[in-house]
């Protein structure tokens, strides 16, 4: 081999050994790129979640038979947090509240995931990527709301508010209106709720031990929000109605609200 071609070979094996360094280099800052805007997206992804789900919409989970058929036992709901604020409260709303006065009777649904799956699982529901499961929430149909005179129940055994009578489509098939039979107003900042599930729905009616309204109505400011749609399972995928042609009928309460700063009773066994 001559000398100037053993010159060349001693020039070119190191470039390209440089050569695949610097390729090797340029790949590593590529995924080491892509890593950090894929961590960007899902931090973002999380924060906006945590947003909607804190101001605007939170999915919930139903865990009981309380609002069939309206409502199915593993349903899930998305809740507008608009309401009650921007926008009002109305008699028929389906809302979510927090527990007013152990209504559930420390029956809430009982989470048996430990360790990392636990963790991992509430840390998705804080931000609002999983629906919340309810444990200290409730779901009913609001009936009354401050200042109505709501009865049960005239001739027909018909609901009655501020003496209009309502026909609820929503009720569960074969159940009445109520069996238990009230005389109520509904306090000031308060309101009076019903499952659609008549006779599984241990709503006002059974928390209202001197039969004023004062126990059994819910303080509005424990209302969480508004059930606007059902959004899963897909097969179920619809709108909630507040059935406005049942209360288009009804008056204004005759009088203001009475105000109540009685303590909520405990739940009955």
């Amino acid at each position: 081999m001559s000398a100037p071609e053993q010159s060349r070979e001693d020039v070119d094996e190191p470039r390209a050994t440089s050569t695949s360094r610097d390729g090797a280099a340029s790949f590593g800052r590529w995924v080491g790129a892509a890593l950090k805007e894929v961590v960007l997206v899902l931090v973002m992804a999380m924060v906006l979640s945590f947003v909607v789900k804190t101001w605007l919409l939170q999915a919930f989970y139903i865990p009981s038979g309380s609002m069939e058929n309206t409502l199915l036992v593993g349903d899930r709901v998305v809740v507008s947090k608009l309401t009650p604020g921007p926008i009002d409260l109305e008699r028929g709303d389906v809302v979510v509240f927090e527990d007013p006065g152990d209504w559930l009777g420390g029956l809430g649904t009982v989470d048996d995931r430990t360790g990392v799956a636990k963790v991992t699982h509430d840390a998705l529901v804080f931000v609002g990527l999983l629906p919340s499961e309810s444990e200290d929430h409730l779901i009913k149909r609001v009936i009354g709301m401050p200042g109505d005179h709501v009865v049960c129940c005239d001739a027909q055994k018909r609901l009655t508010v501020n003496g209009a009578p309502l026909n609820e489509p929503y009720i569960h098939p074969g159940d009445v209106p109520s069996t238990m039979t009230f005389d109520i107003t509904v306090p000031a900042n308060r309101v009076w709720v019903m499952g659609d599930h008549r006779s599984d729905s241990e709503d006002s009616r059974f928390h209202d031990p001197d039969g004023t309204g004062r126990g059994g109505s819910v303080p509005i400011d424990k209302v969480t929000g508004r059930a606007v749609a059902v959004v899963w399972p897909f097969s179920r995928f619809g709108w909630l109605s507040d059935y406005p042609a049942t209360f288009s009928g009804v008056p204004a309460p005759s009088s203001a609200p009475a105000t109540t700063t009685s303590p909520s009773p405990t739940a009955s066994p």
